[in-house]
């Protein structure tokens, strides 16, 4: 939970970056599920939740109300019993190398992506996941709300993947995989697929998605008869590898950011 985990931090003596103002709305107030958002609890839809269950308390009151709005400098709000607190939002861009898992649990066996992190203050967690034998490009944040806009379905920001698989693939199965497999859950979206180069037993592809759920890629390929032998993600809406080695990191700059989220809004529409 985000505000026991800020506990821990604070007991275990890691420092928090300081707190920046969030955007206000009327009179300096902001919805109460977005400020929860912005804090990194959950997403606006997750708080509604959390707000729904009775579990989120506003100056020592539990209130239910959806629409509630608070004052970030003046009203205390607290989740499951501890105080939640704004830091100042926190957007990279990392290359994860292969081996590496995108989860914050303490006693995870493999490095974790947060690992190769250290100059970063604060808790901040993967923007989605990519597979343990995966590598390419992740986003971390500490942005809820942020962290929404880049991964539902409805917004679908457009991820490239560089993919190694088995065989040398046909017309016909690239189109098969175009236009969706049927999985166990669904039939996969729309992807758009670049056939790079063609051995005698092995396929170089560049595959872009609008969603990608859990193994999707290997899932589908394997479905065609091509098992995926690597898979890299090289790209990001407009964010690229571009010298960015392995396990290096960088800072998103506000322009990037901002240019994302807009890239979200118009997809959305």
């Amino acid at each position: 939970m985000r505000a026991s985990g800020q506990s821990a931090r604070r007991r275990a003596g890691v420092k928090v970056t300081p707190a920046a103002p969030v955007p206000s709305t009327e009179g300096g107030l902001v919805r109460l599920n977005r400020f929860l958002a912005q804090a990194g609890v959950a997403s606006r839809r997750g708080a509604d939740e959390l707000i729904a269950a009775g579990r989120v308390a506003v100056n020592g009151e539990v209130d239910r109300e959806l629409g509630r709005r608070v004052d970030p400098a003046r009203d205390t709000v607290e989740v499951d019993g501890e105080r939640v607190q704004v830091e100042r939002p926190v957007y990279l861009l990392v290359n994860k190398p292969a081996g590496v898992v995108c989860t914050n649990a303490p006693h995870e066996k493999h490095t974790r992506l947060i690992d190769l992190l250290p100059h970063v203050r604060g808790r901040v967690f993967t923007v989605g996941r990519l597979d343990l034998d995966a590598e390419g490009l992740i986003l971390v944040t500490n942005d809820g709300a942020f962290a929404q806009a880049m991964t539902h379905p409805r917004y679908g920001i457009p991820k490239t993947y560089a993919v190694l698989v088995r065989g040398r693939v046909s017309d016909e199965v690239v189109e098969k995989a175009r236009g969706g497999v049927w999985l166990a859950e669904g039939r996969t979206g729309r992807a758009k697929i670049v056939v790079e180069r063609l051995g005698r037993d092995r396929s170089y592809l560049k595959v872009t998605v609008r969603e990608s759920k859990h193994h999707e890629l290997r899932r589908v390929f394997a479905k065609l008869g091509h098992p995926v032998l690597a898979l890299k993600r090289v790209r990001i809406g407009s964010l690229t590898l571009h010298r960015l080695g392995r396990g290096e990191s960088r800072f998103l700059g506000e322009h990037e950011v901002a240019a994302l989220l807009a890239q979200a809004s118009q997809e959305d529409a």
